[in-house]
């Protein structure tokens, strides 16, 4: 009788000894697999990595030229877009960027406002950093097809300190030439503004943080990026 249990006993124990080797060499590689950056966690190296200094205030100041044939508002749609890609993107606190509110009612206050340079009107609302954004060419036009639209606009950009006056970013050039574009949107006008302005604030930001390299770039993005080089 003993000869029965004494192999049951040995094939239990074979048993668990197998299950739990089994059970841990499977864990190991599971965590192998979920400890590997997939493609979606790489990123992107900052050119300028704004997040080192989220505790200055930053504005974001966008020259749109009296002679642009441009949307009215095309400036505070930038703005809007560009402050909330800092907030989202970079992690910027709202409380460290000027509101364009507080830029606006500056600008209407100040009757010489054109002749001050941009560190003048950041110091002059408390910023301790100033991003540039030139608005060097914009076109939204209708397409023969009523309801649908073209669109591309050009930019410059660069982010200074505003007490020292030194170019922050980019350091390999005067500034950063973004443009973006597209050949249809069917949406209307408004929509087609908001897409363009978007997308021009993405291909803004993303310099300034270590963005994720599936996000880097987007299908509005005309900037010449050579992004094809990335998949070898």
């Amino acid at each position: 009788m003993k000869k029965p249990q004494h192999k049951r006993f040995i094939f239990y124990l074979f048993s668990f000894t197998f299950f739990t080797t089994a059970f841990f060499q499977s864990g190991c590689g599971l965590v192998g697999v979920v400890g590997t950056p997939g493609r979606g966690e790489r990123k992107i190296a900052a050119e300028y990595n704004l997040s080192e200094r989220k505790g200055q205030k930053i504005l974001v100041l966008v020259n749109q030229p009296v002679w642009l044939d441009a949307d009215v508002n095309l400036r505070f749609h930038i703005t809007e877009a560009v402050n909330k890609g800092l907030i989202e993107k970079v992690k910027i606190r709202p409380e460290y960027i000027i509101d364009y509110n507080e830029l606006s009612e500056f600008r209407s206050n100040k009757s010489d406002f054109s002749l001050l340079s941009p560190t003048e009107v950041s110091k002059a609302l408390g910023a301790d950093l100033v991003l540039l954004v030139g608005v060097e060419d914009y076109q939204l036009g209708e397409l023969p097809e009523a309801g649908y639209y073209r669109a591309i606009m050009n930019v410059r950009a660069a982010l200074l300190d505003v007490a020292t006056g030194e170019k922050l970013w980019p350091k390999t050039e005067k500034s950063k030439n973004i443009q973006v574009g597209f050949e249809v949107e069917q949406r209307g006008r408004e929509i087609a503004a908001k897409r363009l302005t978007t997308a021009c604030a993405h291909c803004i930001v993303r310099y300034l943080y270590n963005c994720p390299k599936n996000k880097f770039k987007i299908f509005d993005d005309k900037s010449n990026v050579g992004w094809k080089n990335w998949e070898k």
